[in-house]
């Protein structure tokens, strides 16, 4: 029985994650052993959706270590005890029990001795901070202590690091990124049986470094920023028409970030110089309406307006769903944002949960009632037939809108074509120039290219 409502739990929330996100790519796959006990680490940026993304797409049945707070609370404490979760007493908690720790470890020692995998966030709590909070130190003690008691062998400890695009942004990107695994190695234990200060220090710092490896760590937000501008005008400059993975983008963003304070200490006047150019740039194209992924010139004008005439006969197609599944989901939509502003508190770790989890609950419950509706007008039949293509509609809405998005903007770029050309080749012209001394730069900036 528990077992069905795990499985419940993760084809539930694993569909709402691929609706909530528009793209989500895993890599490192090959990175996580499939049969030996594994303990995977994942930075914390985003709430309950972090533990969710590991939950649903690690190819193993994952057991995590949760604040025991959650325990207690409504709804969201059922589906942690119903996920074999286990507590975690902390000092900032108010009313915990730190010493209850000592059993929650010999569970999870007794997990991994079975074969089993633990999932652990070791920055200890939710954050909005641009890079790796300072890791605490459960990972490495649990660790340590499970194969030098002999009770567990061939341990690996796998960093599993989250990019998100746009964390609070309904239909934005994610990425899941699994690293090179750590092995553990034997130590010899104290008196009271808990492993050396100096293993635990040492472990926890091949953690961190690996986490670092598979994320996006910035010292600060003006500096995530920079090289999230950067990113941007460079990838839209390349002369490669496919779209590039989030991992290559991740890569490439970590580059810049390595390379940032260097070109701060070394060569501070240029840097700001790029700065502006590149906040210059960015504004140049929001006064011409586009963005600058979608700043290249047509290849052909009768290509163009013959794919904007078949996405007008396919938007008509869908236009009758798409009303309806609009019409029906819009209140629980408008709600659950609601909901996700007053309870967040600007706290945008906290956004995406709420949301999510408001969806979770608003949208089923917008579909009974429509149904309840339906029978009470036309019978059982139609109220059937209602619960099959009201979620259905909601679905054909997210795609008919976003692929007029992608129309408005194609014809928004071919009108900025045909009436500001020399505009428009101008500012070709300065995303190479851009692209061009973000190059130089990392040619003379030796850690850019590492």
């Amino acid at each position: 029985m528990r077992k069905g409502i795990r499985q419940l739990i993760v084809a539930v929330v694993g569909l709402a994650l691929r609706i909530y996100f528009q793209r989500i790519e895993v890599t490192g796959l090959e990175h996580v052993p499939r049969d030996t006990p594994v303990i995977f680490v994942l930075n914390h940026p985003n709430a309950l959706v972090d533990p969710v993304f590991l939950l649903c797409l690690a190819p193993r049945r994952i057991s995590f270590l949760a604040k025991a707070p959650l325990f207690r609370m409504p709804v969201i404490g059922y589906f942690v005890k119903a996920l074999d979760s286990l507590p975690v007493y902390r000092r900032q908690d108010e009313g915990q029990d730190v010493t209850k720790n000592q059993e929650t470890f010999a569970a999870a020692r007794k997990l991994l001795a079975s074969g089993g995998t633990i999932g652990i966030c070791p920055e200890g709590v939710s954050h909005d901070e641009p890079g790796l909070r300072p890791i605490k130190t459960g990972a490495a003690r649990i660790s340590l202590a499970a194969v030098s008691t002999g009770e567990v062998s061939d341990l690996k400890i796998v960093p599993a690091g989250l990019y998100y695009t746009a964390k609070t942004s309904f239909r934005s990107d994610a990425l899941l990124y699994f690293g090179n695994p750590i092995a553990v190695e034997p130590v010899t234990l104290e008196p009271d049986g808990s492993p050396p200060r100096e293993a635990v220090r040492a472990l926890s710092s091949k953690i961190e470094q690996a986490l670092r490896n598979v994320i996006l760590d910035a010292k600060h937000e003006e500096e995530l920023q920079t090289t999230a501008r950067a990113e941007r005008i460079f990838s839209s400059a390349s002369n490669d028409d496919s779209e590039d993975s989030l991992k290559d983008e991740l890569r490439l963003q970590q580059r810049f970030i390595k390379a940032y304070p260097v070109l701060q200490q070394r060569q501070p006047e240029r840097l700001r110089k790029l700065e502006v150019r590149m906040m210059r740039f960015e504004e140049q194209l929001n006064q011409a309406g586009v963005d600058t992924d979608e700043l290249s010139p047509p290849s052909s004008t009768l290509r163009v307006f013959t794919s904007i005439f078949r996405r007008a006969l396919l938007f008509l197609l869908m236009l009758g769903p798409a009303l309806i599944g609009t019409i029906a989901h819009y209140p629980a939509y408008k709600l659950g944002g609601f909901l996700a502003t007053r309870i967040s508190r600007d706290s945008e770790d906290v956004i995406s949960t709420v949301k999510i989890i408001s969806a979770m609950l608003l949208f089923p419950l917008t579909w009974l009632v429509i149904a309840v509706f339906v029978y009470m007008t036309f019978g059982w039949v139609a109220a059937l037939i209602a619960l099959v293509l009201i979620p259905f509609c909601g679905y054909v809405a997210i795609v008919f809108f976003e692929e007029l998005d992608k129309s408005v903007a194609g014809v928004r770029v071919l009108t900025f074509f045909l009436v500001r050309r020399r505009f428009f080749v101008r500012l070709l012209a300065e995303r190479k120039a851009i692209r061009d001394e973000i190059i130089a730069l990392g040619k003379e900036t030796p850690v850019a290219s590492e």
